[in-house]
């Protein structure tokens, strides 16, 4: 067991990955040589050589079509796209082409690929570089969207993305980065489409994405030590394939739902979840479902007013306090 980084946790995540299988290749802007500009694949050029890591161009469209053309012929690309907001000038790829390959060739054609991309707010990049984009993603057919909150999920999820036959795409929130967790010894492997609990409660579920699980999570505590409402925090992880069944079985024994949502609100990813909430368990729930989320605006760049943005600890907790009180 090792403590490490959410960025460390990348690097070992790809390496386990390249280590494991050699036509696993990655490429990008700057992640060879310079380590990517979040320092998040630092020593994979020296490990791997620069046949399998390799520096782009700067041309989104280029990484994502050399990705595409890897994966056809035979190899597993992970791609990385330095920003998520950055998933618009080669959005084309993501909506037109990944996903529908298989599909269109009756199988013939498959495009296991990997695109990493630097995700959320909260470091201060301004409203064209600090976007939580995972519902862009999450809505398009033959996709797979992941989202780890901790180091030891980024890599097992990662190996879970990269050994999939469909694409995926991999949002790693930037400002997670640096922070550290356990990460066993040896190799991780995950699974996609499975939620985590991360907390047990019995007043109400909370479920979190990303940057939001461990303020989730330090609402909850907030709210039992100052309320004594006792809620089980759910890291949905993966939106696509979505774990229904661990969230539909939290909500049956808490019977009240929030979710904490990074992105606008509206066509946010909770929305999703609440109207699935509201078909198949509405008669577990004790009140409304209530969704937590960024306003429906572009991002400031301002410290004072981002933070004012974005759901904080005191936020959620305030939230589920004035609904389960009221």
């Amino acid at each position: 067991m090792a403590e490490l980084t959410y960025r460390d946790a990348v690097a070992r995540g790809i390496a386990q990955e390249m280590a494991r299988d050699p036509d696993v290749v990655f490429l990008g802007e700057d992640v060879a040589k310079a380590g990517g500009v979040f320092k998040a694949t630092v020593g994979l050029l020296e490990q791997f050589g620069p046949l399998r890591v390799r520096d782009t161009p700067i041309s989104e469209q280029a990484i994502l079509g050399a990705a595409m053309g890897a994966a056809m012929t035979g190899l597993r690309p992970i791609a990385e796209i330095m920003f998520s907001d950055f998933l618009a000038v080669c959005f084309d790829y993501i909506a037109n082409e990944f996903g529908k390959s298989r599909y269109m060739t009756n199988g013939q054609v498959k495009c296991p690929l990997v695109v990493r991309t630097g995700n959320g707010a909260g470091s201060r990049f301004g409203a064209q570089h600090s976007q939580s984009v995972e519902n862009w993603c999450m809505m398009i057919p033959g996709l797979k969207v992941v989202a780890p909150s901790s180091p030891r999920d980024v890599i097992g999820l990662l190996a879970a993305a990269v050994r999939d036959p469909d694409p995926v795409i991999f949002f790693e929130h930037k400002s997670l980065y640096p922070t550290k967790g356990e990460v066993p010894d040896g190799e991780i492997v995950d699974t996609l489409g499975s939620a985590k609990i991360v907390r047990s409660g019995r007043d109400a579920t909370i479920l979190a994405l990303a940057l939001m699980v461990p303020r989730a999570v330090a609402a909850a505590d907030k709210l039992k030590a100052e309320h004594g409402i006792d809620c089980e925090v759910v890291d949905v992880r993966s939106l696509v394939p979505l774990d229904t069944r661990t969230i539909l079985g939290s909500v049956g024994r808490t019977h009240r739902l929030f979710t904490v949502e990074e992105n606008p609100r509206l066509c946010g990813w909770g929305a999703e979840i609440v109207s699935i909430v509201a078909d198949e368990a509405f008669y577990d729930l004790d009140g409304p479902a209530v969704r937590i989320t960024t306003p429906h605006i572009p991002l400031p760049a301002a410290d004072i007013l981002e933070d004012q943005a974005l759901p904080t600890v005191d936020r959620i907790a305030e939230r589920v306090a004035r609904s389960l009180n009221s």
